[in-house]
């Protein structure tokens, strides 16, 4: 699962494997390592929830949770649909803003095959591109 984060905004991208695995269990999780202490990493994980009635994400103990309905989850391994998206509006208590809103930006999306980029290795397990062009 790739994950790119760039402003206010999170975007997952997720394999033909990644995709399955969520289907079958309703979590899938990547982990980055900048030295040997658990301190010095950051997971991320896509989960399903039942009882989650949109999707919302948030950040603690250097671990980001996005959670999807499990409704929606399904629907989404099951279908042709390539990406789910959503808003989060976060509350600025900071004092530096007032009390202005935030908005994060969050998409989830299966990853497709690039063209552009034939010996990518990622592209032995992503899905048709069905532009036929890279993204």
């Amino acid at each position: 699962m790739k994950l790119r984060i760039r402003g206010n905004s999170l975007r997952l991208r997720l394999l033909r494997g990644e995709v399955e695995q969520f289907g079958k269990t309703g979590n899938v999780t990547e982990t980055i390592r900048f030295g040997t202490s658990n301190a010095a990493q950051l997971s991320y994980i896509l989960k399903a929830d039942d009882q989650a009635e949109q999707i919302f994400t948030y950040y603690t103990d250097n671990q980001i949770t996005v959670t999807i309905p499990a409704k929606t989850a399904k629907n989404w391994v099951e279908s042709d649909e390539v990406s789910l998206k959503s808003e989060q509006t976060i509350e600025d208590d900071s004092g530096k803003n007032g009390n202005s809103k935030n908005v994060l930006k969050i998409l989830i999306e299966k990853d497709f095959v690039c063209l552009d980029r034939k010996n990518d290795p990622d592209n032995v397990d992503a899905f048709p591109h069905p532009t036929g062009k890279c993204a």
